[in-house]
């Protein structure tokens, strides 16, 4: 969950921890991304795919 901004009336609490794991995991995916073979999906078949991704994360 994203934290409600500081003017709205009725604040939503967020647990921190959780909140911090979350921004992680999406910064990964993000820096996945920027790999343009990833994005576009240039491999035929899902072997290929799926080792580049794991090249691409040890990479990273």
């Amino acid at each position: 969950m994203i934290p409600t901004r500081r003017s709205r009336k009725v604040q939503i609490p967020v647990d921190d921890h959780v909140y911090a794991l979350r921004n992680r995991i999406e910064r990964g995916f993000n820096k996945l991304k920027n790999f343009h073979r990833l994005a576009t999906r240039y491999d035929k078949t899902t072997e290929s795919y799926v080792s580049f991704v794991l090249i691409a994360a040890v990479k990273l």
